[in-house]
């Protein structure tokens, strides 16, 4: 059986860590055995109190032996130095560890992302690249991996972090059938962007809001760097880091993760020609598709065509 511990602090975040918690809950009833024993930890044995304000009874992380240990964010996870070295420890003596939302700056402030790749929520990406300049933001990723280091972005996110851990761990079926028992979408792959969300909820800045809105309304054209920041009433320069402060990245990734959203949802609803589809989103080609396909999800649009109808 395997280990899977939660690490909370104080005012955490319940669907952080009810939701992939809940994942491994299920992938035991998939399995019709106990294939997984989880965990709930905190620095010291004793109850933490959520944002909700209920209780949770926690074990000591000293203690823990583990498989997995996944750190849950917090509104201010950034803990004091024995704690992390606590933390480092027991990493040490895990298969694998992972973080929740913000609880990639935990892992950061551990030196345990150290010239790595990793994600957090998309509005805290800019701070984690500017805070800790040795890692490679990937501001976009519903989650990351390197090496025995996963990280996601925030709620919902941690849920298909789990899923890719159970489908690592029990295979494609049993990873499905857990999806289809918590009534979400199996295959939301870790490159698959956080940005289609992180658009819906719609960036503080109206200028930006504006420009996303031009971007979306002609998606087809040739959207320049100088169309976005005329669309926002900015200069150039004035856009390109106004647009990076909100959202964490750059406005040709977010036009080419919106192309390939777009893409994506036609090229698994209908039977619409690769070529069509790359033509009417704004990718111009099926080449150009297929290379941003590979980057984004991992994988070419017919592979993903064929995944959908199998």
């Amino acid at each position: 059986m395997r280990a899977i511990g939660f690490y909370v602090s104080a005012d955490f975040q319940m669907l952080d860590l009810a939701g992939p918690a809940g994942a491994f809950e299920a992938a035991n009833g998939e399995l019709g055995s106990p294939a997984y024993r989880i965990q709930i930890l905190a620095a010291d044995a004793g109850a933490v109190t959520n944002s909700l304000g209920m209780a949770t009874a926690a074990a000591s992380l000293d203690d823990a032996v583990l498989d997995t240990l996944v750190v849950i964010g917090g509104p201010n996870p950034l803990l004091s130095a024995v704690t992390l070295s606590r933390i480092v420890d027991a990493s040490n003596r895990c298969r694998r560890v992972a973080s929740v939302c913000t609880g990639a700056f935990t892992l950061a402030a551990a030196g345990l992302l150290d010239g790595r790749r990793a994600t957090t929520h998309w509005r805290y990406a800019a701070r984690l690249q500017r805070d800790y300049p040795s890692i490679r933001v990937e501001a976009d990723r519903i989650y990351c991996r390197d090496g025995n280091i996963w990280t996601s972005a925030g709620i919902t996110a941690g849920i298909d972090l789990a899923l890719a851990l159970i489908e690592e761990d029990q295979g494609f079926a049993i990873a499905r059938g857990v999806a289809q028992h918590l009534v979400v979408y199996h295959r939301r792959h870790g490159g698959q962007s956080q940005f289609a969300a992180s658009v819906d909820l719609a960036p503080k800045n109206n200028r930006i809001s504006a420009a996303l809105g031009y971007a979306r309304d002609h998606i087809a054209e040739a959207l320049t760097l100088e169309h976005l920041a005329e669309a926002a009433g900015m200069s150039r320069r004035q856009f390109s880091r106004a647009f990076r402060a909100q959202t964490g990245t750059t406005p040709a990734r977010v036009v080419e993760r919106l192309r390939a959203d777009m893409a994506r949802g036609r090229i698994e609803s209908t039977a619409e020609p690769v070529e069509r589809v790359a033509e009417v989103v704004g990718f111009g080609d099926a080449e150009n598709m297929r290379r941003a396909f590979i980057r984004i999800y991992g994988q070419p649009p017919q592979s993903i065509r064929r995944a959908v109808r199998i």
